[in-house]
Parts: structure tokens; C-alpha cells; sequence
């Protein structure tokens, strides 16, 4: 017997496992309709209920609680050949020890323990973690498991009166991929920072997923660079009939030459005569239900980062509003009820009117998309979620959501199409009109809206007055940089990380100092320097074909196909003969690398002299602009010492100093370097503003679990690479 946290010797004969405390409060209180205590045991948090004469503990955990690492001798960057650390053997180390000692407390008297962390790969790789831990305290627990794809009334007592068993393979699955990212992000990484010089805190890091994901946004950037613009010309008309004004643009579209155009523009016409209309009816398709790419994809199109987006919507999840955030599928099951949904639904007073008249419908018939997957349903709402309870961030990820949800049951939408070609002499104008018949699903979904334009009433034959004749000098324009949305869509076609992982891989670039921008990826030149040399170098690290066909092993294992030793020992021989032919390179790498770094430091001309600003570090580790010609030029400038900083390209107005982006992780703004500019006040005034309105609902930046691990604090020791 143990004690329990109220002091009496109790048996709890059944344990429970959750993946974070919001779910395990939320399981605890479906399971127990009530009287659910809250306490600690061995200082990890505890939920304790009692249900059918069987006593529940119910221990959250805060997702992995150990990490994956090499042994210590192999901490010391200087003094290990990386050859060696690919063959290295790998260990689990508990990193939350109040949940561990937890776990193995309550386990001496449990009888069964039931495993419900979330129903994915990483959610059975968490459980079995634990399930490790608490079979070292009792070897005899009997273990099953509780899938559900939302933490509401209704599936999560189906889940526990069904309990599962354990599924090992899912499990080393997710776990295969966290020790083949560790070893292939550590040793090239190792050999990209070893071979630069680049140590400590600003490392060059390298990863089997994120470096084909930088390599994309390069090619891109690459494909704009060598862009040529080719100019054209339009010609825009507006024509009136009676006090309507309408627009038309020549039929010809785009001029290449600008002798045909301005032919046009000399004419002495006044008026236009409409020589033909046509009509036609358009439908505009509802959208399929959400999967986890379509919902990131829409939520970085209303101001979130993907990353902000999954934290948003896990919450939601694990407080019951809204089903499980990580799946393919986009189709409804048979076995879902719509309707029960939309009379959860129909209770937010927001959302009540369309709910209502959706369940009106005698028969409801959901949009179905095209991939269809057993193990969870697509992202829909599970329940009424307060408005006055979610912060204003949350509420409008779930109000997305519940949209979403609620176009897919909508009917399409119908557009009825004009289209007048009204001729201006011998030349032929075309104007557009669309007028909305049936808006159907647009009605409920904002985030995509119909314009009308309507065209007066016109007939063939008849004249229109000819307003103004506009001749328009436009050029062709490059690609568009990859925005998350995009990006994270792309990676999917190229299967590039999973549905879990490809907002992270995100992150990880921006906070690597890889990629800048908001709406528009952008990369520095120190990702072309890393990309160009490992491409050069025909290091596979770069290509898309590699992740994916690692993606797929994973999936065998998962299948039962493969087992999780094979599949790590395959990456492995591939990564060796990937160092060999980097390791034959290392001077030629190191030294295209360290000029690259070089440039990447450039913020803009000095004021003093013909040389560069640059961002350096004093002895004292702080960081400072100082000139390529010193010592000749001793021309200096502070910086701040905390947000990454960005070049620009720009120089201020006001004092002709570079202007550069301080960027943080509540902020981002641009500021003179000369800290004596009157702009100065204006900057530091809109950053303040910012912060303060951002403060109260932005949530902290997700970590990248391990980041820091990566780099050893020692660097002494033989060349290892030699």
C-alpha cells in the first residue's frame, strides 16, 4: 500500500496516462461526472476519482518525458569523429523526474494501467515511454489502451468501455524517427559547424527533414534571382451608360509591343457598341472537411504562424472543443454524427442561426475530400466552446473551425456570369460582370468571399458612352516566394515530414537564422551557402527523395513490415556514405561556408568610408557593427543584444545609416543603426505599441525540443575529421 495525497492507505487499481494535464483534468472529469480530486504524488500532479467501485488515479504526463541522446563521451564536438557518432549507441534520458517518480509510485499498487495519450504515432510512442517506466516498478501491470479522437462525453467513455491493446510497432515508428533525426542531425551538423568555424550558440544546423525543406525555399529564391522581367502593356476602357460606369480591358490581353497599343489609344472614337453577351452559370464547390494540412494552411492566411496554429488547436483539443488537430483524412465517417455536432454547434449564440438551418435539412450530405483514413476523422468541433472562456487568439482558431465545419454540410454556391464584348471602332473590349445567385457555403465561411460586379443592362447593338481610355506599362514578375501556407502544402505533395512535424520543421528554420519573413519566405545568404555546398557535394541531406524514402520505412515499421533496428541501421549506411564524400570535401566545404558567413554579416555601406558594416562580436560577447576596413576605418555602431537581427538593404532617410530588422519573439520591427537618429523615438514607440497589444493573446513561442542540446559547451580536443 501507498499513502495517497489524503493521507489514508487506499488501493488504486486502476492508473491511468494522459499526455498533458488539460486532457487528463478534462478525462478525469467525464470519467468521474464528478468529486475528481487534485493533488500530487512524488510532486507530479494527480487526478483521483472513483467510479464503479474501482479506484482511478489519472497522472498527466507533459508529453515525451525522456529525451533521446548519446552517451556523455560523445558530448564533445572537438574531440569526436563524426564517423563515430553515426555508429553510436542511443540512450533515453528522463528529463522529467517528478513525473517519472510519480509513475512509479502509484504503479506498486495499481493492477492496470491505461494508456491515453493522444491516438497517433508520437502519442503511442509518449505512452509506451511511460509504460516503460512503470514496469520497471511493477513488472505485473496489466496494460491497455484508450483511442479517441475527442476528449468529449461520448468518445471518451466509448474509448474506455473498448479498451485496446498496446501497439508496440506504432510506437517504434515514432520513435525510429526521433533516433534517425538525432543521429543525422547531429552529425551534419557537427560537420557544417566544425568545418565553418561556426560553434557555440550560432552552430549551422543541419537535419534530414529541415535541410530538403531550406533546400526548396533556395530553389525558389534561385528561380527568382534569375528571372528576367520582360515588359507589357494593357489597355483599360471605362465605358457609361446612363450614370452607370462600368470597366472593360482590350481582348487582346497583354501587348508585347508598345507600337500596337499606343495605335489603340489614338483613336477618335467616343463611343463603344456592344456587339455580343454572353451568360453562364458557375458553381463554386464547398470545401472538404479540414485535414491537418488544409486547416494550417487556411489559419496562416488569418494572421497565425503554422506553429501558432497547432498550439491553438491542441488546446482546444485537449480541453474537449474541438477533435483530435493531427490527421489525413477528409471525409467524414458514417459513424460520426453530424448532427449531434451541430446541435453542440448551434448552442455558441455566434454560430446558432446557420446551425439551425443546417438541421432543418432533412438529410445532411457532407463535401468529401480525397483522402480517406481510418485512424482519425477530419478536424470538426466536438463541442460548445464558451466564447467569454478562450482567449481572443483561441476563439478565432475554433470559430475557423466550426466554419469550416459548417461549409462542408452547406450547399455549394452559384454565380451567374457575364461576359460583353463591345467593340471601340474596329478594336474589341471584353467587360466582366458576376452577380451572386445562390451564396450557399459563403454565407458561413468569411475567410473566402464572392465579389459582385454588376453590369447595367445592356443589349447588342446598342451604344455606350466611352469615359476614358487607359494605357497601363506593366512587367512580368517572378515567381512568388513560398508563403507557411504554401510551403507546408508542398511538403506534403513531396512527403517531406509528416502531418505533425512540417510546422515544426517551419519553426526550426526561422529560429536557425535560415529563412526571414512573415508572408513570404525568404532565405538568408548563409541557407544558399548551406544548401549550395552540400548540393555541389552531392550530399543526398538536400533531397526530397531521401526524407521520403526514410518517411516510408517508418511507415513499414508501423505496418509490421520492418522493424525498427532495420530501418535505423539502413539510415545509418546511408549517412556513412554520405560523410565519406563530405569528409574527402571538408577544406573546399569549410572555406565556401566561411566566406558565405562573411556576407551573411553585411548590414550596408559604412558612412565613413568605402568599406561594409558588419555584425561582429567584442571580447565581451556583446554584439556591434564595425567596418570591413578596420583597422583603417574604426567606424562603430551598437546593437541591440537580445532578437535576431536581419539586414534590410535599406538606409534611413533621415541620417543615411542602414536600416535593419530586429526581430523577437513578441516583436518585429526595422530601426536605424545610428542609435543618435531622430527615427529613433518613432521605432522604439510603434515596437512598444506592438508588444503591449500583442502581449495579453500571443502565445510563447513553441521551443524546438533539443535545440540547445545539439551544441556541446566543450570544443576542445583533435581534429574530428581528420
Amino acid at each position: 500500500m501507498f499513502e495517497t495525497f489524503w493521507g489514508g492507505n487506499v488501493l488504486v487499481s486502476r492508473l491511468i496516462i494522459s499526455e498533458k494535464a488539460i486532457a487528463g483534468k478534462t478525462i478525469a472529469g467525464i470519467l468521474a461526472g464528478k468529486n475528481v480530486s487534485v493533488s500530487s504524488i512524488a510532486s507530479a500532479q494527480v487526478f483521483r476519482f472513483r467510479r464503479d467501485d474501482v479506484d482511478y488515479l489519472i497522472v498527466p504526463l507533459r508529453g515525451h518525458i525522456s529525451d533521446v541522446e548519446f552517451p556523455k563521451k560523445y558530448s564533445y564536438w572537438m574531440g569526436t569523429d563524426v564517423r563515430d557518432l553515426i555508429d553510436a549507441p542511443i540512450d533515453y534520458v528522463g528529463k522529467e523526474r517528478a513525473i517519472i517518480s510519480g509513475l512509479k509510485q502509484a504503479a506498486l499498487e495499481a493492477d492496470e494501467v491505461i494508456i491515453a495519450t493522444d491516438a497517433d504515432r508520437e502519442g503511442e510512442s509518449i505512452g509506451v515511454e511511460a509504460l516503460n517506466y512503470i514496469k520497471e516498478a511493477n513488472k505485473k501491470i496489466v496494460a491497455k489502451r484508450a483511442y479517441f479522437s475527442a476528449i468529449t462525453p461520448k468518445d471518451i467513455n466509448a474509448a474506455f468501455a473498448n479498451l485496446a491493446d498496446v501497439d508496440y510497432n506504432f510506437a517504434d515508428s515514432a520513435d525510429a524517427r526521433r533516433e534517425i533525426d538525432l543521429i543525422w542531425g547531429a552529425v551534419l551538423t557537427r560537420f557544417i559547424s566544425i568545418v565553418s568555424g561556426r560553434l557555440g550558440k550560432e552552430y549551422l544546423s543541419v537535419g534530414r527533414v529541415q535541410t530538403p525543406t531550406l533546400a526548396i525555399i533556395v530553389a525558389r529564391e534561385k528561380e527568382r534571382n534569375a528571372f528576367e522581367v520582360k515588359k507589357y502593356w494593357e489597355i483599360k476602357a471605362v465605358f457609361k451608360k446612363g450614370s452607370k460606369k462600368f470597366e472593360a480591358e482590350h481582348k487582346n490581353g497583354k501587348f508585347w509591343e508598345i507600337g500596337p497599343a499606343e495605335a489603340i489609344m489614338l483613336t477618335k472614337e467616343k463611343s463603344g457598341v456592344v456587339k455580343d453577351i454572353k451568360s453562364s452559370q458557375r458553381t463554386l464547390k464547398r470545401p472538404t472537411p479540414f485535414n491537418t494540412t488544409d486547416f494550417l494552411r487556411q489559419a496562416t492566411t488569418i494572421g497565425f504562424s503554422a506553429g501558432e496554429a497547432m498550439d491553438a488547436a491542441e488546446s482546444l483539443y485537449q480541453q474537449g472543443y474541438t477533435s483530435y488537430p493531427r490527421t489525413d483524412n477528409t471525409v467524414y465517417s458514417e459513424n460520426l454524427d453530424l448532427r449531434e455536432i451541430l446541435q453542440e454547434v448551434a448552442k455558441v449564440p455566434d454560430f446558432a442561426k446557420p446551425s439551425q438551418a443546417i438541421l432543418a435539412q432533412k438529410t445532411l450530405d457532407p463535401s468529401r475530400g480525397k483522402k480517406e483514413t481510418k485512424d482519425h476523422p477530419p478536424i470538426h468541433p466536438a463541442t460548445a466552446a464558451p466564447k467569454e472562456k478562450l482567449s481572443e487568439r483561441h476563439w478565432k482558431i475554433y470559430e475557423l473551425i466550426v466554419r469550416r465545419f459548417l461549409a462542408t454540410l452547406s450547399q455549394d454556391a452559384k454565380t451567374e456570369n457575364q461576359s460583353v464584348e463591345i467593340h471601340l471602332g474596329k478594336e474589341p473590349f471584353v467587360a466582366r460582370g458576376q452577380r451572386i445567385l445562390e451564396p450557399g457555403w459563403k454565407d458561413v465561411y468569411p475567410y473566402s468571399t464572392i465579389t459582385e460586379v454588376i453590369l447595367p443592362k445592356l443589349e447588342v447593338g446598342e451604344e455606350v458612352a466611352l469615359e476614358s481610355l487607359d494605357l497601363l506599362d506593366k512587367e512580368t514578375q517572378p515567381p512568388a516566394r513560398y508563403s507557411q501556407s504554401t510551403l507546408i502544402k508542398l511538403m506534403e505533395d513531396m512527403g517531406i515530414g509528416t502531418k505533425s512535424t512540417r510546422h515544426t520543421i517551419i519553426q526550426k528554420l526561422f529560429a536557425r537564422r535560415y529563412i526571414t519573413g512573415t508572408k513570404a519566405i525568404e532565405p538568408s545568404k548563409i541557407a544558399f551557402a548551406v544548401i549550395d555546398v552540400l548540393d555541389r557535394n552531392k550530399v543526398d541531406a538536400v533531397k526530397a527523395e531521401m526524407t521520403s524514402r526514410l518517411e516510408e520505412e517508418m511507415d513499414q515499421i508501423a505496418a509490421g513490415k520492418h522493424t525498427k533496428k532495420e530501418v535505423i541501421e539502413d539510415s545509418r549506411k546511408l549517412l556513412h556514405l554520405i560523410v565519406e564524400r563530405m569528409v574527402v570535401s571538408k577544406d573546399k566545404i569549410g572555406s565556401e561556408l566561411r566566406v558565405a558567413l562573411r556576407e551573411d554579416a553585411l548590414v550596408g555601406p559604412c558612412d565613413k568610408c568605402d568599406g561594409q558594416l558588419r555584425i561582429l562580436k567584442s571580447r565581451n560577447n556583446k554584439r556591434f557593427l564595425g567596418c570591413t576596413n578596420y583597422p583603417k576605418c574604426t567606424n562603430t555602431y551598437p546593437l541591440p543584444q537580445k532578437g535576431r537581427i536581419v539586414p534590410t538593404e535599406k538606409i534611413c532617410p533621415e541620417c543615411k545609416r542602414p536600416v535593419v530588422k530586429l526581430i523577437g519573439a513578441r516583436y518585429r520591427f526595422e530601426m536605424c543603426v545610428n542609435m543618435a537618429c531622430p527615427t529613433k523615438d518613432d521605432w522604439k514607440k510603434r515596437q512598444e505599441e506592438k508588444k503591449s497589444a500583442n502581449d495579453a493573446e500571443k502565445p510563447a513561442p513553441t521551443r524546438v525540443r533539443g535545440a540547445k542540446k545539439a551544441v556541446a559547451k566543450k570544443t576542445k580536443g583533435a581534429d574530428p575529421l581528420a
